[in-house]
């Protein structure tokens, strides 16, 4: 699949050539944060209203830019879990509290309200009103009793779950009314009517479990959670990191009584080989991915072990179902373990774990690269007008 030379965005931005399919993607610029302390590992990058905010997982913080950066490198508007904008410090180099990140992750917003899935402090951080102030502290904390306590469920690891508690959550999703949070450490998916208002709130469902309080787990479902997306239809999909897998539901309120509808990147539930124990990757194979994205009438997952992203013309209805196009390689049987990708750092994705799309525009977080890519997407982009190849 031939290289794209990508089109500037404006006089300054850096563009390059890069493994892209000139059917999807029209153009593409990178971007690197500050230019005096850059990103390092960011595994979230989220366009909201405009705005463009990123998870710099490495540095413990969240930059805000309330307009899409149009050049490499650009100084944010607010810098979240940090006093200062050029620090990197676990919780401020402190203990946690209000204003503080450890190993920040998922990000959700509706241009108003702000949420951060807060990691390794294992709690969900919620700002009611956009956060407009370096350092500002949020409102709600999610999983933990009080902003200062930062244990996995609560009083530590040997503690078990419970309809307050959280261990690892990497990923959240709203509908802008209820709340999912990918709860990975306890292999199980959270679910709240209504986005809560008050710190340390109960659950009113949860996904992968039969009580609250269970630990054990079972292929059916969720192994390893780590993202949740949910369609404007009601679809959902979780992208399953330990199992190589999507799972997919036709509506998420069947997630909360029965495993899920379709598997993507195995032949069953209880398949968990990665890229199906093969060599090399596949059309319909998976390795440690990490999201998904709907989009129109299709799907994107980050097959981010493969350092791609796969495209699916429309959402799969059966289990194994191969992708139809792919962004990031030079076609569906090269991944990032073999010669030719694993050594560049320029020219491909470096393990992709984060994708958010709004209008047209996409932004990946190309975590291994610490770095964003910037895609306009073709305009078209369709299953119904699209031509392949």
């Amino acid at each position: 699949m031939p290289g794209l030379l990508c089109q500037a965005r404006a006089q300054n931005i850096q563009a390059l050539m890069i493994h892209l399919n000139d059917k999807l993607v029209s153009s593409v610029s990178l971007f690197q944060g500050p230019a005096d302390n850059p990103f390092l590992a960011p595994r979230a990058a989220l366009l909201s209203k405009g705005r463009l905010i990123v998870s710099d997982t490495g540095q413990n913080r969240v930059f805000i830019w309330n307009e899409l950066p149009k050049q490499k490198h650009q100084e944010p508007d607010v810098v979240l879990g940090q006093t200062e904008a050029g620090n990197t410090m676990r919780n401020s180099g402190g203990e946690a509290h209000a204003s503080s990140l450890l190993y920040p992750s998922g990000l959700w917003s509706d241009g108003k309200r702000l949420l951060v899935a807060d990691a390794w402090n294992h709690r969900v951080l919620i700002w009611h009103e956009f956060p407009r102030e370096n350092s500002q502290a949020a409102d709600v904390v999610l999983g933990q009793p009080d902003f200062h306590g930062n244990l996995p469920n609560v009083r530590g690891i040997t503690a078990k779950p419970s309809a307050r508690s959280l261990n690892w959550p990497y990923g959240l999703f709203s509908n802008g009314k209820a709340l999912w949070i990918a709860d990975t450490g306890n292999r199980r998916i959270l679910y709240f009517d209504n986005i809560p208002e008050e710190s340390f709130a109960e659950a009113q469902a949860v996904i992968g479990k039969s009580s609250f309080e269970e630990r054990d787990y079972d292929p059916q479902f969720p192994i390893w959670p780590y993202s949740v997306r949910i369609s404007d239809k009601g679809q959902m999909a979780v992208a399953d990191t330990q199992y190589y897998r999507v799972l997919l539901w036709h509506h998420w309120r069947e997630a909360l009584h029965k495993p899920a509808d379709v598997v993507i990147g195995q032949a069953d539930l209880n398949s968990n080989g990665q890229n199906q124990y093969k060599l090399f990757p596949e059309a319909y194979t998976l390795n440690w991915c990490y999201d998904s994205c709907f989009y129109r009438e299709g799907l994107w997952v980050a097959d981010t072990g493969n350092s791609r992203l796969l495209w699916f013309d429309s959402i799969p209805q059966k289990n194994n179902q191969a992708a139809d196009d792919l962004l990031g390689q030079k076609d569906f049987n090269t991944g990032s373990e073999n010669e030719r990708s694993i050594r560049s750092t320029e020219d491909s994705y470096y393990w992709p774990f984060f994708i958010s799309i709004e209008g047209n525009t996409m932004v990946v977080a190309d975590t291994g690269n610490h770095r964003i890519v910037i895609n306009e997407l073709s305009a078209e982009f369709s299953s119904s007008k699209r031509q392949k190849a």
